[in-house]
């Protein structure tokens, strides 16, 4: 029988932007269940943040929110939801002093806070904690901040499988619990998806293990909407070699933009001008020009050994390496690699993913009482993320979508939904135990993200496309018979079953966009549609109608000229 648990705020995802709305929703003066997959604060993509955060606080040179929000405009190619955009631009400060107040220790150059010039910034604009270790710093803190409130209940190891409906609105969930295999149902005023993103989904990425977009299949099957799922980012300098255990693939991101690495090819030669992004000795170029001009270049057959792009900081002094990067200069040398002397390899690797929940400006979707957070909040980044949008998404959009759900949950009754989550608890009961000679799901999931790799990644075709389709429409018609194993406590198997099950559907809604989106634009790019074409200058909406996506154009919501105005 399923544990029946009642709550005021719901809040799916413990990373940075789950906790951050967990926080904001207990100090409106409701009650929050916080759950995760994993463990609670530590899980997601803010924990492994190494790098830096936007926020036009003013402190290294003058500056204003409108400058960050032109900027994110600019990144966006055009695709931005400006409205949304101008919440992330204009209250990033604010969640920065409130995490310099919680003892966060942002970086400081004499009696104030250090900032970072990132690329497509037109200024010294993210701070950053030292030696690479904004995310770990920061989640810590929001550790703290969620265990000091005790309306705060935390469960980790509880896998949401579905969104639970009553009368039309979000009236909580259903979960299985890993540890135990118990199935529990979880009735709440307002529910706040924050799982993050998908780009787990790839072979090649920088994300958690949980970030198999989970929050937007919970939100798809429930009735929400998704937005711009074709616009994966891909980030352009992940490490490739030489080899390097325990340490971030993408942490070379802030050594190239504070010391200025050159990326270069195997003959040794700076090359990404050759493809309209030229650097002009700052090494600022945007992710989605970095990643075209790498991937273009080894094509070519000016690739470094081991397929990837040369970045050198050779040309750099030790003591100015260090006086950077300290104790970071230390770990590659424990690993062998002095970076005075030789150069290492990159290739662009999954990283973020600009689309996801369609949101108005409180954070709701279009299911009512339920909400989005973080980076499963879709429009705020168009078509391409600008450099360290992605922490402050996090702390913005959390703090504001724990106090709308607040603010709902305070003025509702806690809906009953026992009857409600009787088939998706029937649903956990028929997936149990089953046996047979299919692929494991989690064969499948491999199987599903070289798929992905191939044919959905940073460089797409119509061919391409259709066969990803093919492939992730055999693999559904296998998933009702895959064998999910006999145990009932900590059954893995049982668990990638319902992963996959949520990859699949949100792998075709990728898909489905990408082939619609006959051009190449931010960080989706068609060999077979080259160039930006203003007749796409509009969002793509993705609904779900039974078994069957839909697709259709939605307007780019727009600011006024003068919302822009110094």
């Amino acid at each position: 029988m399923a544990q029946y648990l009642e709550t005021d705020v719901l809040i799916i995802g413990a990373g940075g932007a789950g906790m951050y709305a967990a926080i904001a929703a207990a100090e409106a003066g409701v009650r929050v269940l916080l759950l995760d997959k994993s463990l609670i604060g530590r899980s997601g993509a803010t924990v492994m943040a190494q790098m830096t955060v936007a926020a036009a606080i003013g402190e290294e040179e003058p500056d204003d929110w409108r400058f960050h929000l032109k900027d994110t405009i600019a990144a966006g190619r055009g695709l931005v939801n400006e409205p949304l955009a101008r919440i992330l631009c204009e209250t990033g400060p604010e969640r920065i002093w409130q995490m310099e107040a919680w003892g966060v220790g942002w970086a400081r150059k004499g009696n104030h806070i250090a900032q970072a010039h990132a690329p497509g910034h037109d200024r010294k604009r993210c701070v950053y904690v030292d030696f690479l270790n904004t995310g770990p710093a920061s989640s810590r803190i929001l550790r703290n901040q969620v265990r000091r409130r005790d309306t705060i209940r935390r469960i980790s190891d509880l896998i949401v499988t579905d969104l639970v409906l009553q009368d039309g609105r979000a009236g909580g969930a259903v979960a299985l619990h890993l540890e135990s295999g118990q199935p529990v149902t979880i009735a709440a005023r307002a529910t706040v998806i924050a799982t993050g993103g998908l780009t787990s989904m790839y072979d090649r990425n920088s994300a958690s293990a949980n970030m198999g977009g989970d929050g937007f299949a919970l939100g798809l099957r429930a009735g929400a909407e998704l937005i711009d799922m074709e616009f994966v980012q891909f980030f352009p300098i992940g490490h490739l070699a030489p080899r390097l255990i325990g340490m971030d693939p993408i942490m070379w991101d802030p050594f190239r933009y504070k010391l200025g690495g050159r990326l270069l090819n195997g003959n040794r030669q700076e090359f990404t001008h050759n493809y309209g992004a030229p650097e002009d000795g700052r090494y600022v170029v945007t992710r989605d020009a970095a990643t075209y001009a790498i991937v273009r270049e080894v094509a070519a057959g000016r690739g470094s050994p081991h397929g990837g792009a040369w970045l050198s900081f050779e040309h750099i002094a030790d003591e100015d390496l260090r006086a950077a990067f300290g104790p970071v200069i230390d770990r590659l040398a424990d690993a062998g690699i002095d970076l005075t002397k030789r150069a290492i390899e990159v290739y662009p690797i999954a990283h973020y993913h600009m689309g996801g929940l369609r949101v108005d400006d409180r954070l709701a979707t279009t299911v009512a009482n339920l909400f989005a957070a973080g980076e499963a909040v879709g429009g705020a980044n168009g078509a391409n993320r600008l450099s360290g949008n992605a922490i402050t998404e996090a702390f913005v959009f959390g703090e504001l979508a724990g106090r709308s759900a607040a603010a709902i949950a305070d003025s509702g009754a806690t809906p009953d939904i026992r009857e409600a989550a009787g088939p998706y608890l029937a649903e956990i009961e028929g997936a149990r135990g089953r046996t047979g000679p299919g692929p494991s799901p989690t064969a499948a999931i491999a199987t599903l993200r070289t798929l992905l790799q191939q044919d959905v990644g940073p460089f797409r075709t119509a061919a391409g496309l259709t066969r990803a389709m093919d492939g992730i429409a055999e693999l559904a018609a296998l998933l009702p018979e895959m064998p999910t194993g006999a145990s009932a406590a900590f059954n893995q198997q049982l668990a990638d079953w319902f992963g996959l099950r949520n990859m699949l559907l949100v792998a075709k809604s990728i898909a489905t966009a990408a082939l619609a989106r006959t051009e190449s634009r931010g960080a989706h790019q068609r060999e077979d549609f080259p160039g930006l074409d203003e007749a796409w200058t509009h969002n793509q909406v993705i609904r779900l109608a039974g078994d069957e996506i839909q697709l259709s154009r939605g307007d780019v919501r727009r600011l006024a000229p003068k919302a822009l105005a110094l």
